[in-house]
Order: structure tokens, then sequence, then C-alpha cells
């Protein structure tokens, strides 16, 4: 897949146009689904926030508001009782998977859980764009700070990319880069630490970061 890892979502004009490329074409030329099953495994978030990310309302909207040819709702939790003949084509037929925040464990149990995740590899054509837990679902670890589900067994998820990500810096009290740091000792392995204004796009293995603002790379 190709992805564009975002801490707040397509925030400036810089990460508009890494989304731009990626999909090899306008967004208005481009259909979308968007999936906000990571909210419900976050205690902060709920039916107010998930609303937010799908009308596109802020403070929680963004990728949803913007101007798409078309824009349809996957919640990965009902998958499995509706059978892969039904939902399989919806994400086929998709230019990109606009992927909200919220809890990456949760996310990652029913991206396993419905199957989603057995898809990714052969969606070579695909742009996944992630909000915070929808980027750092695609890490091999996000860190014990950021586990919030009471169910997760740890704190690993997909191991799509071979970094971690700390997102939201400077966005919250407890995001300075002095806990960034903390965390990525933890981590053990590369990372990346970015702010709302800055992704990480992924493109046939190369990794370059999108910023008009604050991140750092931090390696093991």
């Amino acid at each position: 897949m190709k992805l564009l890892l975002t801490s707040g979502g397509v925030t400036n004009a810089s990460i508009l146009r890494a989304l731009v490329d990626l999909l090899g074409k306008p967004t208005a030329d481009a259909t979308a689904l968007c999936i906000p099953t990571a909210q419900w495994g976050h205690p902060m978030c709920g039916p107010v926030s998930a609303r937010g990310f799908v009308n596109g309302v802020p403070p929680w909207g963004g990728l949803t508001s913007m101007e798409w040819k078309s824009l349809g709702l996957l919640e990965l939790s009902a998958l499995p009782t509706i059978g892969k003949e039904r939902w399989v084509p919806w994400v086929h037929e998709a230019d990109v998977l606009l992927v909200d925040g919220g809890d990456a464990t949760y996310l990652c149990h029913w991206m396993r859980e419905s199957g989603l995740a057995d898809l990714l590899p052969a969606m070579t054509d695909k742009v996944w764009v992630g909000v915070s837990a929808g980027s750092m679902v695609m890490t091999p670890r996000i860190g014990a700070d950021f586990v919030n589900w009471p169910s997760a067994p740890d704190d690993r998820t997909l191991g799509v990319v071979d970094f971690s990500i700390f997102p939201h810096l400077d966005a919250f009290p407890g995001n300075t880069m002095d806990e960034a740091d903390r965390w990525a000792s933890e981590i053990g392995g590369p990372a990346y630490v970015i702010d709302d204004q800055s992704a990480i796009k992924v493109n046939d293995g190369t990794v370059e970061v999108v910023s008009e603002g604050h991140w750092k790379q931090v390696l093991p």
C-alpha cells in the first residue's frame, strides 16, 4: 500500500500535495472510504467524536470534509457479520482509505478479525491515510503509553512499516519531546516523533517526512 501516516490529518498544503501525489489525481476524482473503528477503543472518544470524524466537523474532521468523488463509511467491527462477498468489493473499488484515530490496538484487533489486514499485501494501488492511531496501527509497536483498550494483549500492531510513531507532539501536556524521547527508549526501534502539521509518506519502500511543523527521527 501507499501510506500517508499523519498525526492530525491533512492539515496543510504540503500534506495535501503528498496525498495527491500518492493518489496520482486530485481528491475530487478519487473514491474514499472512512474508517472510524479505532475511536470505540479509546475512553476519550465516543459517539460525538465519531460523528465529527464522519461528518468532517471540527475539531475532529478534516479528511471527510475534503472534496471527494464519493465518500463512504466502513465500520470494521460490522464486517465479520455480513460476509466478505459484500464488503471486499467496496474496499477494492475505493482509491483511498481514511482511517481515524482512537486506540491502535483496538483498530489492529478489528483489522485482523474482519479480514482487512489480510488484504493489505495485495492492495498495492491503494492509499492509506491514517490519523494518529490510524497511522500507528501500521507500525510494529505503539508503546505502553498509547494502549488504552483494556483488552489489548500488548502494544504490538501490524508491522507494515518498520518504525514506530509518537503523534501529536506538543498538542497535549503529556506529548512533549522529553516524553517522546522516554517513549522511544522503551520502544527500542526506529521511530518518528511528529506534530499535527507533519506526516510520513511511504511509497514503494521510500520513507519521506512531509512537514510544515516539528518532527524528529529517533534511531535505536
